[in-house]
């Protein structure tokens, strides 16, 4: 996406993101738009967003798709990986060669995931405002083009735009208020993990088809995403409420 579409598409999505700040908001569909925003906008293959826990270790929070193999190698920068080092420094981390060992030998688990499931170059921007750090957010691309100094200064303004997503401007100054919200922003992603294994073997389909699923009835009916997970997973919603999704086709049959 190049020159005056890209511009137009940035406002739109600005604008997406304002609407979506009202009262009570859902933070998790929210960031996995945001997530897939920076796909569509940066001419990267894949996104996340990763939070810190109260231990200060990242969790995966939204990513652009669900694919187990991408979440796998999001979770795995809980302990490395270019997303921790961006957190604790809270500097940015690009145009990073994974195929280069010398720059990865710190992340050697990290490195041949990304490798296998096909990535050459990843970069990682921290989430944050002023001196606060909540996170990065995790860019990945399947072909080996540098980012330019305008599309990193475009993935930071997403990442702040995540970041204030993610605090609520009102309540910045109260960190025990933000503790609460990180927190239970990771609760909620925990919640909807749960709820897309139920969901995959009562329907034997894929997580990541149970996902969409899920995810397309709760919007459709203007429900949270966290508060879906949590009747289902109490026993207070029926799931039989949600509409099945067609049988997946055999693996040889699909494009």
């Amino acid at each position: 996406m190049i020159g005056m579409a890209r511009e137009q598409r940035l406002a739109q999505i600005f604008v997406e993101v304002a609407d979506s700040l009202v009262e009570d908001f859902d933070v998790i569909d929210l960031l996995h738009r945001l997530s897939a925003r920076c796909v569509e906008l940066l001419d990267v293959s894949a996104a996340g967003i990763l939070l810190a826990d109260a231990h200060g270790e990242l969790q995966i929070i939204a990513a652009s798709d669900e694919h187990t193999r991408l979440l796998e190698l999001f979770a795995l920068q809980h302990d490395q990986g270019p997303c921790v080092e961006c957190y604790r420094s809270g500097a940015q981390r690009t145009n990073i060669d994974l195929t280069r060992p010398e720059t990865t030998v710190g992340w050697p688990n990290f490195t041949a995931r990304a490798r296998e499931t096909g990535y050459v170059a990843t970069h990682a921007i921290p989430l944050r405002l002023r001196s606060r750090v909540v996170g990065a957010l995790n860019l990945f691309q399947t072909t080996p083009h540098r980012l330019g100094d305008d599309d990193i200064a475009l993935a930071q303004a997403l990442a702040d735009v995540a970041t204030i997503t993610i605090l609520q401007q009102r309540t910045l100054e109260q960190s025990h208020v933000e503790n609460s919200q990180l927190e239970a922003a990771l609760t909620s992603r925990i919640l909807i993990e749960q709820v897309k294994g139920v969901l995959a073997e009562r329907w034997n389909t894929s997580v990541d088809r149970a996902f969409e699923v899920f995810r397309s009835y709760a919007r459709a009916r203007r429900l949270r995403l966290s508060d879906l997970a949590d009747r289902i997973i109490s026993g207070g919603f029926d799931t039989s409420a949600i509409p099945a999704p067609p049988p997946e086709p055999p693996e040889d049959d699909r494009g």
